[in-house]
C-alpha cells in the first residue's frame, strides 16, 4: 500500500538519501550533503512543494515528486513544473509513480493552475509512457531551447 503527502522540512531526512540516488540515476556524482542542502532550501524558502511516496507496509519513503511554480503570462494563470520524479528501485512496479502523478495533478488543480509540464530523456521511454497513461501529451507544437555555460 503507497501512501502520498505532501512533504515539508521535517521530511528532509527520508528524503534527501532519494534525491541523491535521483541525481545519481541522471548520471551526476553521489553527493548526499549537497542533495540536502539544495533540498532544504526549495523548502526554507518555499520555492518548492514535494510530494513523498510511502510503503506502509515498510514504513519506508520509498519516492518523491517536486512541483516548481511558473506562470503562463497567455493564460495569466498558475503553471507548475514536475521537475523531479523518483521511486527507489526496490519499489517500482507498486504505483508509487502514479499516486504521485495524482497527488501533483490534484495539487495543481487545487491551485488553480492551468497545467503541469515536464520533460523527461528521449530515451526514457518508460517514464515516457507513464506520463502519457496520466494524461501528458507530448507537446509537438513548440520547440524548447536552453541556453548554458555563461
Amino acid at each position: 500500500m503507497i501512501t502520498v503527502k505532501q512533504a515539508t522540512v521535517h521530511d528532509l531526512n527520508e528524503l534527501a538519501p532519494l534525491f541523491d540516488q535521483y541525481r545519481v540515476f541522471y548520471g551526476q556524482p553521489s553527493d548526499e550533503q549537497g542533495a540536502r542542502e539544495f533540498m532544504w532550501e526549495r523548502f526554507a524558502h518555499l520555492q518548492s512543494v514535494v510530494f513523498a511516496a510511502r510503503d506502509e507496509r515498510s514504513g519506508e519513503t520509498v519516492g518523491f515528486a517536486q512541483l516548481y511554480p511558473t506562470f503562463s503570462s497567455i493564460s495569466l494563470k498558475r503553471d507548475w513544473i514536475l521537475n523531479d520524479l523518483f521511486v527507489a528501485e526496490k519499489a517500482r512496479g507498486q504505483g508509487a509513480a502514479a499516486a504521485l502523478l495524482k497527488a501533483a495533478a490534484a495539487y495543481a488543480k487545487e491551485t488553480g493552475a492551468k497545467g503541469i509540464g515536464l520533460s523527461t530523456a528521449a530515451d526514457n521511454t518508460k517514464a515516457q509512457r507513464l506520463y502519457e497513461a496520466h494524461g501528458f501529451v507530448k507537446d509537438d507544437e513548440f520547440l524548447a531551447y536552453y541556453k548554458k555555460n555563461f
